[in-house]
């Protein structure tokens, strides 16, 4: 029953988050239900467990001196124990298959591509097919935009060391490897503003590498972009 629940507790759940963050993007609710299933499962082996005890501990309570039944062994029981607990860990691992292949798929034609890269110790994002370059003035830390309800195509590249980038509120993380170029997809479905940053250690100033990105309607985003570009024009 516990591995034939495993989808139900999570969508179940959903009201619950364990300590996770409220997610908005798609991907960051199929990381949740993940999240949620795992807990539910584990909550309901805990409980199996403490009820085994504590009927085992109620029931078979010494009365007098008359010891307890001292059969070597319970094949039926011995047979259960271990086929249970691979049932539910291969249910886990197949729940979490199909969790991550969802997750990490990349779509035929984003909405939106942004090249991050990210160096010590800021970030820079260049829209290339909207001719905008963000990055920061060295005083406030640089700003991302994306449009909400679209499905953002985000390219990792990093100029030094390992970083990683990481909004908690998405739900997804990736690493920027020396050599490795990245990407993930990420459909951003509430508008909102929070704040990302590098989730891997990359030296003295780490803490410093922090961003902001805001989800805003289609209409705001291109008006975004407009002034982006003036910005840029009237610069020498």
């Amino acid at each position: 029953m516990l591995v034939m629940a495993v989808p139900a507790l999570a969508s179940c759940g959903s009201g619950f988050r364990f300590g996770a963050p409220d997610p908005v993007s798609e991907q960051g609710k199929e990381v949740l239900g993940l999240w949620n299933g795992f807990h539910w499962v584990a909550l309901g082996v805990g409980l199996l467990i403490w009820g085994l005890v504590l009927y085992s501990v109620l029931r078979y309570r010494r009365r007098n001196d008359e010891l307890p039944s001292q059969s070597p062994y319970n094949i039926p029981v011995e047979i259960a124990y271990t086929v249970v607990p691979l049932l539910i860990v291969i249910a886990l691992f197949a729940y979490t298959v199909v969790g991550e292949q969802k997750v990490t798929a990349l779509a035929d034609d984003p909405d939106v591509v942004v090249d991050v890269v990210g160096f010590q110790w800021s970030w820079q994002f260049s829209y290339p097919e909207e001719d905008v370059t963000v990055e920061s003035d060295g005083v406030t830390f640089p700003r991302l935009v994306v449009p909400v309800d679209s499905t953002v195509r985000f390219r990792l590249r990093t100029a030094d060391v390992i970083h990683s980038f990481w909004v908690p509120e998405f739900m997804v993380k990736r690493d920027l490897i020396p050599g490795i170029d990245n990407e993930i997809d990420v459909d951003v479905v509430q508008e909102g503003e929070w704040t990302g940053r590098c989730a891997e250690y990359c030296g003295l100033d780490h803490y410093r590498m922090d961003f902001t990105v805001a989800a805003v309607p289609d209409g705001e985003y291109q008006a975004w972009l407009d002034e982006q570009r003036s910005a840029s024009e009237e610069q020498p």
